[in-house]
């Protein structure tokens, strides 16, 4: 379960940006998570939360967005929302694309004191 490891270093710059900004307590962490990330949100959700037990974290709500696959057409330059996982341009119908949005995983933001 990779998530395990994805979810301590996600703490683990929480904790720097804890010291960095002196914050005492962290009440919510937000990610942002690419469906194409290959991290499932449950496991992450659930590792965060075991991770930060007995810790300056503890008790922190791991916040998730979700955040969609986009494409750009390499034919016709047009920008398109990937719908279903079905990888075609829905202007001209070619499958020469790239990926601009999807893949991410993040930390946008904390919320503490």
């Amino acid at each position: 379960m990779h998530e395990l490891h994805i979810a301590t270093e996600i703490i683990t710059i929480v904790q720097e940006e804890m010291a960095t900004r002196r914050l005492s307590e962290v009440k919510a962490v937000g990610i942002r998570l690419g469906v194409l990330s290959g991290v499932d949100p449950e496991a992450l959700t659930f590792g965060f939360e075991a991770a930060t037990i007995d810790t300056p974290q503890s008790g922190a709500k791991l916040i998730i967005e979700r955040i969609p696959v986009q494409g750009r057409c390499r034919s016709c330059k047009k920008d398109f929302q990937v719908e279903e996982f079905i990888f075609m341009c829905p202007h001209c119908c070619s499958t020469d694309m790239e990926i601009t949005q999807g893949e991410e995983l993040d930390v946008a933001y904390l919320v503490g004191e």
